[in-house]
């Protein structure tokens, strides 16, 4: 029965560090993607809407702030 708890205890750690990690990196691209669009309402829109494309075209998280910076370059003025 001790065995079975700390393996659980364990499993749930584990999943626990994982769950942050993952929550971390997403609020970590939500700002890097808010940051790049300002102010600008519309424009904070469509830079979560670019970095939801990101994440269906699996950019790397090495590459996606130069993607989502070329992203906020071509977003249209005006």
């Amino acid at each position: 029965m001790d065995y079975f708890i700390v393996v659980v205890t364990t499993v749930a750690g584990l999943y626990f560090h994982w769950w942050l990690y993952v929550r971390i990196r997403r609020w970590m691209d939500r700002d890097l993607a808010l940051s790049l669009a300002g102010t600008d309402e519309s424009k904070k829109a469509y830079m979560l809407a670019c970095l939801d494309t990101a994440r269906t075209q699996r950019i790397k998280r090495a590459e996606l702030a130069a993607w989502l910076e070329r992203q906020a370059a071509a977003y249209p003025k005006g």
